[in-house]
């Protein structure tokens, strides 16, 4: 059974790692997303799940209810790229040099 979704109002299917929709702007969305590996049906409704999620959408239960898609997890992170900071207080930000220096408590 192929996966269906909507999203702006518009239907989509997808079935066998093809997209299929009259929209051709959602299509061309859809198909950049598309997964040529999801040959099963559950891992057509994953697909279909994460493609409705990216774009705000719901998915097509069995029972025939819609269902809204949540929002997948981000790819990447900003602490893939930068280590978390230590120390983010104001306070701490004060004491460093920089342009805050002149926050800095004198004794």
């Amino acid at each position: 059974m192929p996966a269906r979704i909507r999203i702006y109002g518009k239907e989509a299917t997808f079935t066998q790692g093809h997209w299929s929709c009259e929209d051709d702007s959602l299509l061309a969305m859809l198909e950049a997303l598309a997964d040529p590996r999801a040959n099963t049906e559950e891992q057509e409704h994953l697909h279909a799940l994460y493609a409705a999620g990216r774009f705000g959408g719901a998915v097509a239960t069995p029972e025939g209810q819609w269902q809204t898609a949540p929002h997948p997890e981000a790819e990447i992170k900003l602490e893939d790229f930068a280590p978390a900071s230590r120390t983010s207080t104001p306070e701490s930000l004060a004491n460093k040099a920089g342009w805050l220096g002149f926050l800095k408590r004198k004794k």
